[in-house]
């Protein structure tokens, strides 16, 4: 992995990330491995917990899955109910129209967060998200931009 420095500067409380950008987020469901990479070059690695029905791409609100596909990062919460989070484009305009199709809502608001106490050690417990460490959501939200590359894959 590639030396980075995630810390706090100056008397702000958000963490700040000084080192190579994070170009690509790599989520492999079925190894529970998320990779931060800087081009070809692999940052960071985080194991994580997905939705509580994780096999499979997202269909549905309410399904438990975690899309799979290319999105991007669309959005930050520094104040979310999961400590920070990272929020994920799904659904796109292909899920939106799998979705009409079946006559049922895509569903929304999937995200990278972190891990309330009370679930801490349970197996996928989200609804569809991706949910690491508190501790490491603190690297995860410093390191990665609005606008960065996901992809999930099976």
């Amino acid at each position: 992995m590639v030396g980075a420095a995630v810390g706090l500067v100056g008397c702000t409380a958000e963490p700040r990330y000084v080192g190579p950008s994070v170009t690509r987020i790599q989520v492999l469901k079925d190894r529970r491995e998320m990779q931060l990479l800087h081009n070809t070059s692999l940052l960071r690695s985080y194991k994580f917990e997905l939705g509580f029905d994780p096999i499979g791409h997202k269909q549905q609100e309410g399904d438990g899955r975690t899309p799979e596909g290319g999105y991007r990062i669309d959005r930050r919460n520094p104040n979310s109910r999961f400590h920070l989070s990272l929020g994920i484009s799904y659904p796109d305009a292909s899920d939106v129209a799998a979705a009409r199709a079946r006559g049922v809502d895509p569903g929304g608001d999937i995200f990278i967060h972190g891990t309330p106490e009370k679930w801490i050690g349970k197996p996928d417990w989200t609804w569809g998200c991706i949910a690491v460490k508190n501790e490491e959501m603190d690297e995860i939200y410093a390191m990665v931009e609005t606008g960065t590359l996901i992809y999930i894959y099976a």
